[in-house]
Formats: C-alpha cells, structure tokens, sequence
C-alpha cells in the first residue's frame, strides 16, 4: 500500500489517499493513540470513492473514532469501464426512466460488479489491517449487494450496515441467507429505484438473529443524517 497523499481536515481527522496496485483509496483516521476498529465504506452501484455523501459519512464516523476505507473497485468511480459496462448502464437508466422492467439489465451490470469487486475489497482489507493503529474487528456500511457477498465470505466482517437495495443480483438474493453478522438495514419508503416489497422480502431472508431495519419516508438519496449517526452506535455496540 502506497500513500500518495495525506491532510488534515478541520475535524481532526487524517484523510489519505492511495494506491495497492491498481486499486485507488482513501483513508480517514481519526486522532488516537490505541488501535482503532475498521470500517469498509462503499457507494452504491459503482459511484466513486469521492461521492459527497460517501465522504461526509466517512468523516463522521473517523471522528468518533474509527478507520474508515473506501476504494474504487474495477469498473467503478474512476477506474477504466469497458464498452459493454458503458452500455448496460446507459439501458439500465433509460429502462428505470420508463418504468419498463429492468430485472435482466440489472443482473447482467450488477453481477460482474460484485464478482469484480470482493477481490478487490479482500485484499484492501489485507493491507489495511497490516497497518499500526488499525485493529478489528471490522464492520462494512454501504452498497446492498457488495455487502451481502462480502459479509457471507468475509469471516473478518464483524457487522454491517446495509442501504437498502431491493434489486440486487439473484445471487446476493440467495447469499442473504449466509449473512449472520448482526446488521443494521435502511430502508427509504418511497425508493423510485427500489421496490419497498423486494427489499422487505430481502430482508427477511437475511440469516443473522440479529437484524434491525429503519424506513424512513422520502427517495432513494432521502436518508436523514440521523441515520448515520444511529448508524455508528449500531458499530460502537459490536466493534468497539
């Protein structure tokens, strides 16, 4: 791992950017002397590590005390996408915009990311724990289907915290039976990219006994601050 960049931000938090092979992330540590727990941090459907959102999650939850990681997987935020990622993207929107069915266009996009993306993520996880001042355990907070296949695979991942996606891959549909860390699941009632039935039947077949699911009225990027801050007492319970 090779650290290309470092600041310090007006929180106290150390953000730093960089490299393990070709796979790009940043770091945010908070200020501490003991070994901190890990939190992997992803954005949805391939948005980039830099995602407003994603970075403002990311630094809160630094500042109270964890380690927080985010990369661009292949095919994501900024790495190189091939021309057939570019075209199912571009039917997968136009598709949503027309209300048609999208089921097909989903798997054929979102499946390869998945199985493109874990590696990734496995052996950030690796490098990440080699270095001082980070510890388990370790919690993940983002992407629906990423998540699921990580949490299933992953024996590292202590618990998870999942933005709610009714669509995610078959596979990941039937993974979420093997997921038994406790997890934490959000749910937006009024989601235009995610029918509420699908996510509710999703996360009734999560396997873990101990699942807790928030709905908040409002669409898909409607989820209230509040959310982020339960969400790291949800972590402060089964990482530190």
């Amino acid at each position: 791992m090779h650290f290309t960049s470092e600041r310090r931000l007006d929180d106290g938090v150390l953000e730093r950017e960089f490299t393990l092979g070709e796979i790009p992330g940043t770091l945010w540590t908070p200020e501490s002397a003991a070994p901190v727990p890990l939190i992997l941090m992803a954005h949805n459907n391939g948005l980039p590590k830099s995602a407003a959102r994603l970075v403002a999650r990311a630094r809160h939850s630094a500042a109270r005390g964890y380690a927080v990681a985010s990369i661009d997987a292949v095919g994501c935020g900024d790495r190189p996408r091939s021309a057939a990622d570019e075209q199912a993207r571009a039917e997968l929107r136009r598709a949503m915009q027309a209300g048609e069915a999208v089921d097909g266009i989903f798997e054929s996009m979102i499946g390869p990311l998945v199985e493109k993306a874990v590696p990734d993520w496995r052996t950030t996880l690796d490098a990440l724990l080699e270095l001082p001042g980070i510890d388990g355990p370790v919690g993940y907070s983002g992407w629906t289907a990423l998540g699921i296949r990580l949490a299933a695979v992953e024996p590292r991942i202590a618990a998870a915290g999942f933005f709610a996606g009714g669509y995610v891959p078959r596979a990941q549909r039937e993974e979420a039976r093997q997921v038994t860390v406790p997890l934490l699941f959000l749910l937006q009632w009024d989601d235009e990219g995610n029918p509420r039935q699908r996510t509710l039947d999703l996360f009734d077949a999560f396997g873990t006994e101990e699942k807790t699911l928030h709905a908040n009225l409002g669409g898909h990027t409607g989820t209230p601050w509040f959310e982020v801050e339960d969400g790291n007492r949800f972590f402060d319970r089964h990482l530190k």
